[in-house]
């Protein structure tokens, strides 16, 4: 059993060592952004995986508060990309179209 909890500490490691690169490195704002939920989402696993192991449930609130902060983040920032992109390119008519009568 300590094999697979090594080999598991060793994954979520480089998973997370990948998305911390991704995060420096990233050209946008929004690659550094879901990076940035990656790191959280093998975060959450990571603890999951824990208390799995020692078979201790103390950690059950702390993965749901976690798992929250993730998915209002992700929702917060997807909502401010798609309204920054709407100001930027208004929607017109394809040509021979009419609005109206």
């Amino acid at each position: 059993m300590t094999v697979v909890a090594v080999v598991v500490a060793a994954m979520f490691a480089v998973a997370g060592v990948l998305a911390l690169i991704r995060i420096i490195r990233g050209p946008s704002v929004l690659d550094r952004v879901v990076a940035t939920d990656v790191v959280l989402a093998v975060v959450v696993a990571a603890v999951a995986a824990e208390a799995a192991y020692t078979r201790d449930a103390t950690a059950l609130p702390v993965l749901v508060v976690l798992s929250i902060l993730g998915f209002t983040g992700s929702v917060s920032v997807s909502r401010f990309a798609t309204r920054g992109r709407r100001q930027e390119a208004p929607r017109t008519p394809p040509e021979g179209r009419r609005d109206g009568p």
